[in-house]
């Protein structure tokens, strides 16, 4: 095992890796920016480095300093947290070019699965099932695009290579806008990912969003934690996630679950993963791979009883998975609420310091966060404060604990999403389960404030 790691994220990220770290009885070295000198991981560190001014690409995004943090407190790993540089392979490189661990894939790995027209292709050959659409990037030519979208069927979608975070998409319902959609979304592509390529994929008119979360270690052995339901979303940002997904049958889940391990196999794949699918009338359309840890990792936790976290670093330390996947039980259900600093209708954020702050509890809660009363949220980052997760026997057990938490919880000096988490609790469709990735927008469209 190590016996230092360098902690190379912020918020609630941050203190959740430094709480895995304890219980493993590794040191971890937390960085900070100056607008993070008083979280609450700077504040119970073993060690802190400031490594730059509050914006995130002098700090957080600044490979050499971190690299550079790391050699200066002699960590011999480093934890890229799940932001961004989770996903990047020329840091996954350049650290372990610097003689540290990555604490995730293989730069190759996150190369394939990162560019999502490779990780289309890894997949249709590991036999997992994909979203109707070109084989690859689509060509210069505007016949052969027309082409195409026909051979697919229209509404399509056109869809960044090198996209993630929502970016870079856009929906074509008829041949008329298609060429003029390819164009943009070509620009968007390059002035965003510094990638200009794009491909094509079937719109899926009722579709809901399911994930699967696996692990893997060195030493070729890799088992599936079960799925999570992420349909709840805006702008394709997840404000609900749950697990195990209300209304499909335990028979598909393993199926898909057996293929993502079959394809983790074949692609050599090692540390945390996330299969992100599409489903819609009892089939599983593969998207993208997340090649990290997901902010929604504890409703997986909850109903596997795994620490995926500490799992991610043990792999990564070289041990082999501690559990093989017949011992993967699913037990229970649960529910997680993203809690973001933002007006809770409007979505703008809303940074500035918490005067009360008073998380819920009892049994089967949990509270991420690094947030307390007199916190200052800084507007520089994503405006994600915390989440709370909740976990019942059944469902409908675990929706009244979600809304007892929701009454519980105070935070006062700031605007947050609270208010809209405790409507969409007692939402009469959200609470029947399996409403669609479309669903909350629309909701949002008839609630305006």
């Amino acid at each position: 095992m190590f016996k230092k790691i360098l902690v190379a994220n912020r918020g609630e990220i941050a203190l959740r890796i430094q709480r895995a770290c304890r219980e493993l009885g590794v040191k971890a070295v937390m960085v900070y920016s100056e607008a993070d000198k008083d979280a609450k991981y700077v504040r119970l560190a073993d060690e802190a480095v400031c490594i730059g001014p509050a914006p995130s690409s002098q700090s957080y995004l600044h490979m050499p300093a971190l690299i550079s943090a790391a050699e200066v407190t002699d960590a011999e790993a480093i934890h890229p947290g799940y932001g961004f540089l989770s996903e990047n392979a020329d840091f996954a490189e350049r650290v372990e070019k610097s003689g540290f661990q990555f604490i995730g894939p293989t730069p190759d790995n996150i190369r394939v699965m990162g560019d999502k027209v490779s990780a289309k292709q890894a997949m249709i050959k590991a036999g997992v099932p994909c979203v109707p659409g070109s084989d690859g990037e689509l060509p210069e030519d505007p016949a052969a695009i027309r082409r195409i979208a026909k051979s697919i069927g229209y509404p399509v979608i056109i869809k960044a290579a090198g996209g993630g975070g929502g970016r870079g998409m856009r929906v074509v319902h008829t041949e008329a806008a298609l060429l003029g959609a390819v164009q943009m979304t070509k620009g968007e592509a390059a002035a965003a990912f510094n990638n200009p390529a794009v491909y094509m994929e079937k719109f899926l008119q009722n579709p809901r969003h399911i994930e699967i979360q696996v692990l893997a270690d060195k030493h070729r052995n890799a088992v599936y934690l079960g799925e999570r339901d992420c349909s709840m979303q805006r702008r394709h940002q997840k404000v609900i996630e749950e697990g195990p997904a209300p209304g499909i049958p335990r028979r598909l889940i393993e199926r898909i679950g057996d293929r993502c391990v079959a394809a983790c196999k074949k692609i050599g794949y090692r540390g945390a993963g996330t299969f992100e699918f599409l489903y819609e009338n009892g089939e599983f359309y593969f998207i993208e791979m997340n090649t990290r840890v997901q902010v929604e990792h504890p409703v997986t936790e909850w109903i596997t009883g795994v620490d995926i976290v500490k799992t991610q670093i043990m792999v990564a330390a070289g041990e082999k998975l501690p559990f093989t996947q017949r011992q993967i039980e699913i037990r229970g259900h649960a529910i997680e609420c993203r809690v973001n600093a933002e007006d809770p209708y409007k979505f703008i954020p809303s940074p500035g310091r918490i005067t009360t702050w008073h998380p819920p509890g009892g049994p089967g809660v949990r509270v991420d966060s690094h947030a307390y009363s007199n916190y200052f949220v800084p507007p520089n980052y994503d405006s994600m404060i915390g989440k709370i997760i909740v976990h019942g026997d059944t469902r409908e057990q675990a929706l009244a604990r979600m809304r007892t938490a929701l009454s519980e919880t105070v935070i006062e000096g700031i605007n947050t999403n609270v208010p809209l988490h405790r409507e969409l609790m007692v939402d009469a469709k959200f609470m029947a389960g399996g409403t669609n990735i479309h669903y909350l927008e629309e909701w949002l469209s008839q609630h305006k404030r």
